[in-house]
C-alpha cells in the first residue's frame, strides 16, 4: 500500500495570500515523497472568533454589527482568492461558494436574533462556516497551482455524537465512512482537502470537536485511513521548552515522547490540542509539528519513547487564570464518599479539574478549577454539603484568588532521584511561594500552584533547570 500523509494547517498557516502560498509550496514538496496526501484546513486566522462573537452579539440585539462582520468575511476571503486564483471561472466559482456560506451565516444570525438565544447546536452551525469557507479557498488555490485537489467536507465522513460544541467521534462509523469517502480520490493521485474542527452526528447535523479541534481532526483521519504520518503545521518551530513570550531563551525540542507531550498539552502548552495524541498513539502513527513559515526547520517529532536530550526536565508550562477550591473540616476524617460527592458536584457544573491534592489527615481536599467556573463550583459544593456545613462537619468551602498551575515535564524524572527537591529549592531561592503540589502517577511531570503574580518568575526560574 502506498504511503499516506495527513497534514493539518492552522489558522495563521492559511490566514493570508502569502501564508496560502507557503501551503501550496509545502504540499508540492510533500508530493515528492508521499503519493497519498490529505490536507486538513482550519478557518483563516480570526474568522471563528468573528463568527461566534457576531452570533452572540446579534443574539443580544446588536444587529448593526452583522453587516460589518459580513463585509469582513467577504473581504478576507475574496482578497486572498483574487490574489492567488488567476483562472477567472475558477475565481468566480470560489467566490460564489464562499458567498453562499456567508449568506448562511447571516441567516443563522438573524434566526438567533429572532429566538433571542444561541443554542449549542446553532453555535456549531455558525462556527463550522470558517472551515467550510477555508476549504473552498484552499482547494481552489492548490488547483490553481497545477496540483489536482478535491475538497471534501469532514461532515461527510467524521461521525460524532450530538454533544454540540465538544462532540466525540464514533471511530467505528468514522473509519468506514472515511475510507469510502477519501480513498477513491487518493487512489487517483489527487490531494484531498478537508475541514478540521467539524463533523456531523448520525442525522447529518453539523457538530464541532471543541476549540482547537482541527489537530484532533487530523489525528482522527490519520488513525482511521490509516496514514503513516500526521504533520501539524502551525506558526512556531515545534514544541518549545517553554512559552517564548515568557522566556526569550526557550528552544525547540527536536523530539518528545507521547507521554511528555500529553502532559504539556494538558497543562496549557498551546502547540497541540490535548485530545490529538490518543488516536495517533493507539494507531502507532508518527506525529510531527512544523512551522509553515519556516518549513526547512525540522520541527518536533513525537515518538513512543523519545531519546534523552541530556536533561531530566525537558519543558515547563503554565495554565493561568485558575483558582484553588478547598473543602475542609475535622468532620471529614474517616468519612467515606466525601471526595466522590465533591467531584460529583463539580461534574454537575461541567467543569474540568486539572489538579487535585488531598491532605493525608483527610481533613481537606483541594483542587483547581478555571477561574470563571469557581463561583458555580462553590455553589454546587455548598448545596451538596449543606447538612455537613450546618452540622459543622465541614468548616468551610472556599476558593483562592487567581493562581497558575506551573508544570515541569520530562520522562527522565521517572528514574532520577531528587528532582522534586531541585524544583522546590529553585523556587525557594527566588522567593516563589508554592500553594499546592501534585505529581502524576506517570512520574513524567510535577505540577505546582503559585499565585498569579508569580507565574512568569516561576516559569523563568524553573526553565533555568533545563539549560543548566
Amino acid at each position: 500500500m502506498q504511503k499516506t500523509l495527513v497534514m493539518k494547517f492552522g489558522g495563521t498557516s492559511v490566514g493570508s495570500a502569502a501564508a496560502l502560498t507557503n501551503v501550496v509550496r509545502i504540499v508540492r514538496e510533500a508530493q515528492q515523497d508521499w503519493k497519498r496526501i490529505v490536507v486538513v484546513t482550519s478557518a483563516m486566522a480570526g474568522v471563528t472568533n468573528l463568527l461566534l462573537d457576531s452570533a452572540m452579539q446579534v443574539g443580544a440585539r446588536h444587529a448593526s454589527l452583522l453587516q460589518e462582520a459580513e463585509n469582513k468575511l467577504r473581504e478576507k476571503h475574496f482578497s486572498a482568492a483574487e490574489a492567488l486564483i488567476k483562472n477567472q471561472p475558477a475565481l468566480e466559482e470560489t467566490k460564489i461558494e464562499i458567498n453562499k456560506l456567508i449568506e448562511v451565516f447571516v441567516n443563522l444570525c438573524r434566526a438567533i436574533q429572532v429566538l433571542g438565544e444561541a443554542t449549542p447546536r446553532a453555535l456549531d452551525a455558525v462556527a463550522s462556516l470558517g472551515e467550510r469557507m477555508s476549504l473552498r479557498l484552499l482547494t481552489a488555490v492548490i488547483n490553481e497551482a497545477g496540483i489536482q485537489a478535491k475538497g471534501i467536507e469532514a461532515t461527510e465522513f467524521i461521525v460524532t455524537n450530538s454533544n454540540f460544541q465538544n462532540a466525540h467521534p464514533d471511530f467505528h462509523a468514522t473509519k468506514e465512512k472515511t475510507q469510502s469517502a477519501l480513498n477513491p480520490t487518493l487512489d487517483e493521485g489527487k490531494i484531498v482537502v478537508t475541514t478540521g474542527f467539524i463533523g456531523a452526528n448520525a442525522e447529518g447535523t453539523v457538530t464541532t470537536l471543541g476549540r482547537g479541534g482541527s489537530d484532533y481532526s487530523a489525528a482522527i483521519i490519520g488513525s482511521v485511513l490509516p496514514a503513516h504520518e500526521v504533520w501539524i503545521w502551525t506558526d512556531v518551530d515545534g514544541v518549545m521548552t517553554t512559552d517564548p513570550r515568557m522566556v526569550s531563551s526557550a528552544k525547540t525540542l527536536s523530539e518528545i515522547s507521547y507521554s511528555e507531550i500529553a502532559e504539556l498539552a494538558y497543562y496549557g502548552a498551546k502547540v497541540l490540542h490535548p485530545k490529538t495524541i490518543r488516536p495517533v498513539v493507539e494507531a502507532g502513527i508518527g506525529l510531527r509539528i512544523c512551522n509553515t513559515f519556516n518549513p526547512t526547520h525540522a520541527g518536533t517529532r513525537l515518538t513512543a519513547n523519545a531519546k534523552k536530550n541530556g536533561h531530566v526536565i525537558k519543558a515547563v508550562t503554565a495554565i493561568q487564570k485558575q483558582r484553588l477550591v478547598t473543602i475542609e473540616g475535622r468532620g471529614m476524617l474517616g468519612v467515606p464518599g466525601v471526595a466522590a460527592r465533591a467531584f460529583g458536584a463539580v461534574a454537575s457544573t461541567k467543569t474540568s479539574v486539572p489538579l487535585i491534592t488531598q491532605a493525608s489527615s483527610e481533613q481537606s481536599i483541594c483542587f483547581a478549577v478555571p477561574a470563571e467556573a469557581a463561583e458555580h463550583v462553590l455553589n454546587a459544593l455548598e448545596k451538596t454539603f449543606e447538612k455537613e456545613i450546618e452540622n459543622d462537619d465541614i468548616d468551610r468551602v472556599w476558593s483562592t484568588g487567581d493562581v497558575s498551575i506551573v508544570t515541569v515535564v520530562g520522562a527522565g524524572m521517572r528514574h532520577t532521584p531528587g528532582v522534586a527537591g531541585k524544583v522546590f529549592s529553585q523556587l525557594g531561592n527566588h522567593h516563589v511561594n508554592v500553594l499546592a503540589i501534585a505529581q502524576g502517577s506517570s512520574e513524567v511531570s510535577i505540577s505546582l500552584v503559585v499565585d498569579a503574580k508569580d507565574t512568569e518568575l516561576a516559569v523563568k526560574t524553573l526553565h533555568e533547570l533545563i539549560v543548566q
